[in-house]
């Protein structure tokens, strides 16, 4: 244990058939402990808190073989020791369904040192790590029966949660900050509502992962990077004279209706369905 001032808990559940989906052509015992993992991580990256204890629920199908249970914690436990992480304990029960749920714990020093969702303020720019889209067009590819280009599998198949880029951001003064696992357009509304402001992102910003284009068939690649999940990078809010490392600025803090989110100025055509956003299934 390495118990410091400060603790934070986060918990993510997913179960097979809703959040991923096993079997041929889908994703393996390995991928889904590293996913479920990373997925819980990434909470705690999005408040810069440093990684520390995690705990495993893991509901077993009838037919779960041992193999694939030894798969499913060596997939996890690769990540933990990359990320510096000790699986510390958990539960084993049956469940009609695989269902994988970590409960993780950061910790931090001062209160001032972890980021909220409710921060954000008129005027903020706001930016994002990395790349979007890429795990959203593999999940494409799965799903017409075809093999995703093996960059953008990496990104469905084995996120990495940003947890370094969570604790530099956090340093350099971000306001408020949130990560994308429901779709850039979807999380962006969280941190809107939270804060009680609007956020106007701009689609010729966005950062494309590379080879989108080619991935996405018919679908357009910038709507796969507004409203496809699973990209567990991180969305923040920082004042404009903030010199953010790890960044690209996609767009800014309104004074509009708290919790809307419009897109190069205007509502998103989708705006009944908050603008898309990742559906749990697979």
């Amino acid at each position: 244990m390495r118990a410091r001032r400060l603790s934070v808990t986060s918990v993510d559940t997913m179960v097979d058939g809703v959040h991923f989906r096993t079997g041929p052509g889908w994703l393996d015992h390995e991928d889904v402990g590293w996913r479920a993992l990373a997925a819980a991580l990434s909470d705690l990256a999005a408040m810069g808190a440093s990684p520390g204890e995690a705990y495993l629920a893991l509901g077993l199908p009838p037919g779960s073989r041992e193999p694939e249970v030894i798969a499913l914690i060596r997939g996890a436990g690769a990540l933990a020791a990359e990320s510096g992480v000790l699986i510390a304990g958990g539960d084993l029960v049956a469940a009609p369904a695989l269902l994988v749920s970590f409960t993780v714990v950061g910790w931090a020093d001062e209160e001032r040192a972890l980021i909220r969702r409710d921060g954000a303020r008129v005027g903020d720019r706001v930016a994002v790590t990395g790349t979007l889209g890429g795990a959203a067009a593999a999940l494409a590819c799965r799903e017409r029966g075809e093999p995703a280009p093996p960059d953008l599998d990496d990104r469905y198949r084995r996120p990495r949660p940003r947890l370094a880029e969570g604790a530099r951001l956090a340093r350099a003064g971000v306001h408020a900050m949130i990560d994308l696992s429901d779709g850039l357009t979807v999380d962006a509304g969280h941190l809107a509502e939270r804060s009680g402001a609007s956020i106007d992102l701009q689609t010729r910003a966005l950062p494309l992962q590379p080879g989108l284009d080619h991935a996405a068939a018919d679908r357009d690649p910038v709507e796969l990077a507004l409203s496809g999940g699973d990209d567990y990078e991180l969305l923040v809010c920082a004042p404009p004279g903030a010199e953010l490392p790890d960044v690209t600025f996609i767009g800014q803090v309104t004074d509009g209706p708290a919790g809307t989110v419009t897109i190069d100025g205007a509502k998103p055509a989708d705006d009944d369905h908050d603008g898309g956003g990742y559906e749990h299934r697979w």
